[in-house]
């Protein structure tokens, strides 16, 4: 694999680079402390990533987005990772799944997002249904031409308040040769319809001004027409909004670790003690070592995941390797950072301290790590079931 950098690429993240240093990197302490970013805000750094041409830039020219490739999307991730969800997510990367919007529903739905005039959510998380997906219980029973949602969603994040979601809920049950199995379906569910109430959810220390949403769904009807993708199918589109998600989870760790790395090596390089800058002692110049060596490591992963995702070759596995490492090594990395930099990276008034909140976080959602382990052995032994 190669891996060195084309123009376009390199011209691409330095004005990102630019961007992020003008437009974002100056609102994160503010924000994270008022734990929230302000509409106005919001508005502006959308504005400004439309006029840049940042904005849709995950998704196909022939839809109106920037056409950008897995490989180069790892690297803008990786970029915006070096600061908070709640301010780089107006820097829209509308989901994937609306590429399955179909007749209307590309007017209503996708077009709109590209445009930055909607926003969507995935609802697919319940409190008794988070990796288990088997486990949820919001349902959609059809009532003629229409079908009747109801149940409830929880954690569902989004910079903003969406206008609307995609749904998941069971609408039967398939017999196959493993005992029955759910069948899940993808709705598009506008905020506002009868019967179909949007909460603001508890706050994260993590990604502390990234909101989530609490969703409940009281015999919301909505048509057919509504179905994203087809009927029975919604796993199959879940499926690959996160192993891709997963991927992009763990480029935007590469880029935390990186900052962090950046820090903790000049605090070591500057910061004396008994005489001697700390990185001249072997207990805090060998935890840079391990940084930078983790960092390496996980750049690769992701690259190979994306590169393999680019030829349509991709597998849970290469994503769940990808996340699960990028994930733990950045915790470590954050944990490190913060041991260097002794109390004082406790400290709020320092980036080190949001950064090592922000950590805890990637090694949860997408999928904890727990979950990339199961896909991962689950893979290995597959070849030895009878």
């Amino acid at each position: 694999m190669y891996f060195q950098l084309t123009d376009e690429q390199v011209m691409i993240l330095d004005s990102l680079k630019s961007f992020m240093e003008q437009e974002i990197y100056p609102h994160e302490m503010a924000t994270d402390r008022a734990g929230m970013v302000p509409q106005e805000l919001s508005t502006h750094i959308r504005q400004k990533a439309i006029e840049a041409g940042f904005f849709a830039m995950n998704l196909p020219e022939s839809v109106g987005g920037g056409g950008l490739g897995y490989s180069t999307m790892g690297l803008i991730e990786r970029e915006l990772g070096k600061s908070t969800w709640a301010l780089t997510g107006n820097i829209g990367r509308p989901t994937e799944l609306l590429l399955a919007c179909a007749g209307p529903q590309i007017e209503r739905y996708l077009n709109p997002c590209v445009s930055a005039e909607k926003h969507e959510c995935f609802a697919l998380t319940e409190p008794g249904a988070g990796s288990d997906i088997m486990a949820m219980k919001t349902r959609a029973v059809a009532d003629g031409d229409d079908y009747i949602i109801n149940g409830y969603k929880h954690f569902i994040s989004a910079h903003i308040p969406p206008d609307f979601a995609i749904v998941f809920a069971v609408t039967g049950v398939d017999e196959t040769p493993r005992g029955q199995r759910k069948r899940v379906t993808a709705f598009l569910v506008d905020v506002g319809e009868p019967g179909f109430e949007m909460t603001l959810g508890p706050q994260c220390i993590s990604q502390r001004a990234y909101r989530t949403y609490q969703l409940s769904f009281t015999d919301v009807r909505v048509n057919k027409s509504q179905i994203l993708g087809e009927e029975g199918k919604g796993l199959e589109l879940a499926d690959k909004w996160l192993k891709m998600g997963r991927v992009y989870v763990g480029a935007q760790c590469c880029g935390k670790m990186e900052r962090l790395l950046g820090l903790a090596t000049e605090w070591a390089a500057t910061r004396t003690q008994f005489g001697k800058t700390i990185g001249s002692f072997q207990g805090t110049s060998f935890k840079l070592a391990d940084m930078a060596t983790e960092l390496r490591a996980a750049d690769l992963l992701v690259a190979h995941a994306c590169h393999k995702a680019e030829h349509g070759s991709m597998t849970p596995q290469d994503a769940a390797m990808a996340k699960l490492f990028a994930a733990e090594a950045l915790g470590r990395a954050a944990d490190n950072t913060v041991q260097i930099y002794g109390g004082t990276g406790l400290m709020e008034d320092l980036v080190v301290e949001r950064l090592w909140r922000d950590a805890r976080l990637d090694r949860i959602w997408d999928g904890t790590s727990e979950i990339q382990r199961h896909i991962i052995s689950r893979t290995l032994l597959r070849e030895y079931e009878s």
